[in-house]
């Protein structure tokens, strides 16, 4: 009996069968409750290790975020695969991560596959999930991309903000930029 699988997909799994080998014989009168919760629990950390260890295709992207302005709201991070939805429509991303804000915010990405990839961050600091804009579609709430390109007439592009996960986990250091009245009397 063999402890490792792969599915159709070749994903790594942890053979059932052999975990219940494995423990029948140490059953004496513990109940079938405390047997199903060991078995689900050791299933899950086995299938976790393993899928994470033997999967090389795979990197982490790590994205500190500098120069919040407040611990109001919260802060989101989007990860884009392509331009299709970047920077801000935001259910387009593969994956996306809010934290509570502050002056320094760190989010990370574990079990990317590799790639091209661009990341957006908002500073929702009302807190109702969207960047709220004036009546002429300026930002009145902070944003920044990856590779922190220079703002211009309308949102940072794709390509601006692209970079590549390879064999190397990835450190992005992103700058929060803010366009409105309050952000210009803070630098003073």
């Amino acid at each position: 009996m063999h402890p490792v699988a792969e599915d159709r997909y070749g994903t790594k799994k942890m053979n059932s069968s052999f975990i219940y080998y494995c423990f029948a014989p140490y059953k004496t009168k513990c109940s079938m409750k405390k047997t199903i919760s060991s078995f689900l629990l050791v299933s899950a950390i086995s299938s976790t290790a393993i899928a994470q260890e033997n999967n090389p295709e795979k990197g982490c992207i790590k994205v500190n975020i500098g120069n919040v302005r407040s611990s109001e709201g919260f802060v989101g991070v989007a990860l884009f695969l392509a331009k299709d939805g970047f920077p801000d429509k935001t259910e387009r991303a593969i994956e996306g991560k809010r934290v509570q804000a502050g002056e320094h915010c760190m989010v990370m990405f574990e079990n990317v596959p590799y790639g091209s990839y661009a990341v957006s961050v908002l500073h929702d600091e009302n807190g109702n999930g969207k960047m709220d804009k004036t009546f002429i579609g300026i930002p009145k709430e902070g944003f920044g991309t990856s590779n922190n390109p220079k703002i211009r007439m309308g949102p940072p592009s794709f390509s601006e903000s692209r970079f590549e996960l390879d064999n190397k986990p990835v450190t992005l250091n992103i700058t929060m930029n803010y366009l409105n009245e309050r952000s210009i009397q803070k630098q003073q």
